[in-house]
């Protein structure tokens, strides 16, 4: 599969190929989404927690006589049943990640490239460079080559260019060897240097 290479004025370039084995594949949704849970699951702080009932403040006197009071057995104020006490059950410490084989992650990113080929939201250029660090004049160019939100991949990004982008707040960068399926399905656009697309291509290939 062909398509044009643009620079930054917008106009054509060239034509690049786009291999189907990478780029060409029918998108399977059930496979996108297994590797974007996976990333998500990755990202949980798993911090939340309350207090267990060791670790109540509160007595731990025993509240009446084992028997003859008609009611429950209590050996201390710290129980799930009394105002203030623990809760039975609550959440603790723990990491959210689980595994998932190589092989799926790799066929995951695959069909989320054939997602945005098959739709025509990837955009080739030949470069991501600027001559000066001027934010207005890169949004403009953007603007002109029709991109509301994108994610711009190249694989070593020139520092004016950088520095240029980082304040548009609907474009993200991000480095080839950072490449991945949660990233390239929340942007409307993707867009690859001839750089990047070369190191995808040996990625998975």
């Amino acid at each position: 599969m062909k398509t044009k290479v643009l620079n930054l004025d917008n106009k054509a370039s060239g034509e690049v190929e786009l291999k189907d084995e990478i780029f060409g594949l029918e998108p399977r949704a059930d496979l996108i989404q297994r590797v974007v849970v996976w990333q998500l699951a990755k990202r949980r702080a798993g911090t939340h927690k309350i207090l267990t009932r060791a670790e109540v403040n509160r007595t731990k006197k025993k509240t009446g006589p084992q028997k003859g009071s008609g009611g429950a057995r209590h050996g201390a104020r710290s129980a799930p049943l009394y105002v203030g006490g623990a809760k039975a059950m609550g959440p603790v410490n723990h990491s959210h990640e689980f595994s998932l084989p190589k092989k799926v992650k790799a066929l995951g990113l695959r069909h989320a490239l054939s997602s945005k080929a098959k739709d025509g939201n990837i955009v080739v250029i030949d470069e991501a460079k600027a001559k000066e660090v001027k934010t207005s004049d890169l949004a403009k160019r953007f603007g002109k080559m029709g991109l509301k939100s994108a994610l711009v991949v190249d694989g070593e990004f020139d520092k004016n260019f950088h520095l240029s982008a980082r304040n548009i707040s609907h474009m993200s960068l991000l480095p080839a060897s950072g490449i991945n399926v949660y990233d390239i399905m929340r942007s409307e656009k993707l867009v690859l240097t001839k750089a990047a697309l070369q190191a995808i291509e040996e990625r998975l290939s």
